[in-house]
């Protein structure tokens, strides 16, 4: 069985909503009693524009945001305020050989994703430095959004640990390895120059 988001990367526009589950048919009474009680499935109309619009860019957005996955990775690395990157396009990451092997794109190439995770340098469950970060980024960011999405042709921003995942008891998230200081940063089609001045001016500020 395979779940997939057409929200995210497949759409890539941010202007729709839906998902796809792909399965053998003795999975289908189990779905139909799925869909009577959370509600009926994306309308063809829908679903048809969805794949349209996005799927036949799909190659070329990944491309790019892998590209600029990279760049922006190597970058924040080298940087004195991040104490972490976690990216498996990176040497450092502890998969990275795992990732080598598994994450290749449809042409052979090393495909890592369009998604990284970093930390800023700091201790304590008061995230200082990476709330400052946020709010510069909200604020005065030319090219990244803050926004709880991925997939996007936006480049966006987001610190799970005081945004999305606030909710959950400090524990949970620590056994989640979520930290109060992390930030996600879903790539879009922005030039990575780009990203990384808005970056390197809101580490600054931070």
């Amino acid at each position: 069985m395979a779940i997939e988001s057409l929200t995210k990367n497949i759409c890539g526009f941010g202007t729709d909503m839906g998902g796809a589950i792909i399965c053998s048919r003795r999975y289908e009474e189990d779905l139909f009693m799925y869909r009577k009680d959370f509600g009926g499935v994306l309308s063809p109309k829908s679903a048809w524009t969805i794949l349209v619009y996005g799927l036949s860019t799909l190659t070329l957005r990944a491309k790019r945001q892998i590209d600029t996955a990279f760049k922006v990775a190597k970058f924040l690395e080298q940087h004195p305020k991040v104490r972490k990157v976690y990216y498996p396009g990176l040497p450092s990451h502890p998969q990275h050989a795992l990732a080598l092997k598994q994450m290749r794109s449809t042409l052979g190439t090393f495909a890592p994703g369009t998604l990284l995770y970093f930390e800023t340098c700091e201790d304590g469950s008061e995230p200082v430095c990476a709330r400052r970060l946020i709010d510069w980024a909200a604020k005065h960011s030319y090219c990244i959004t803050l926004a709880v999405s991925l997939g996007n042709i936006r480049t966006l921003i987001e610190a799970p640990g005081i945004m999305t995942h606030s909710a959950l008891p400090t524990e949970v998230q620590k056994a989640a390895r979520i930290a109060p200081n992390g930030i996600r940063l879903s790539f879009g089609l922005e030039k990575a120059e780009d990203i990384i001045d808005d970056l390197n001016e809101g580490l600054a500020q931070a």
